[in-house]
């Protein structure tokens, strides 16, 4: 992954419990990197690490710490780094996500070395669709369901999420039912 994903879990952290307890989760995590290089990709690894000593540090479960970041990555690092691109992808919650296909495709022209998971748009409803999500990458499906919140968040729009399918139980990827 990018280094801007590991430096958004560190800003996560000492926004909401300060430097201290930063180094303390850099610390349990074995990362030796003292900072990240936002546009230099790492090993998947070292953010693994890290969401699992946030987990044990701030007395959280995994899928807890991936839901909170991925909240915080739309929240605050996409919005804050790149206001332009995220309303490139539509005005609304519903236009946001059926552009999500295209939206990787611009985001992988700024970070060429990006293996970005691919997103499809199934059942468009008025009040709900499906959003299949493909990834080489295990275990982020959290994550995914963290940024989908955090896309409610910023369109202001109230959510409920459902899985329909998991990997975890032998799906080939992942289906989210989002109604609004």
């Amino acid at each position: 992954m990018y280094g801007i994903v590991n430096k958004a879990i560190e800003d996560l952290v000492k926004t909401n419990f300060g430097e201290e307890k930063w180094d303390l989760i850099r610390e349990k995590s074995g990362i030796e990197h003292d900072f990240f290089i936002s546009d230099e990709a790492y090993d998947d690894d070292v953010t693994f690490k890290l969401a699992t000593a946030v987990s044990e540090e701030m007395n959280m479960t995994i899928p807890e710490v991936l839901i909170a970041f991925g909240e915080w990555w739309v929240i605050k690092t996409t919005k804050d780094k790149y206001s332009g691109l995220m309303e490139s992808g539509g005005s609304t919650l519903q236009d946001f996500l059926k552009n999500l296909p295209s939206f990787h495709n611009r985001v992988m022209l700024i970070y060429p070395k990006l293996t970005p998971p691919e997103f499809k748009v199934t059942d468009i409803q008025e009040n709900s669709l499906q959003l299949h999500y493909f990834s080489k990458r295990e275990g982020l499906q959290e994550f995914v369901r963290g940024l989908i919140q955090g896309l409610s968040i910023m369109f202001a729009t109230k959510t409920t999420i459902e899985l329909l399918k998991t990997r975890y139980k032998g799906d080939t990827h992942e289906i989210f039912k989002i109604s609004w």
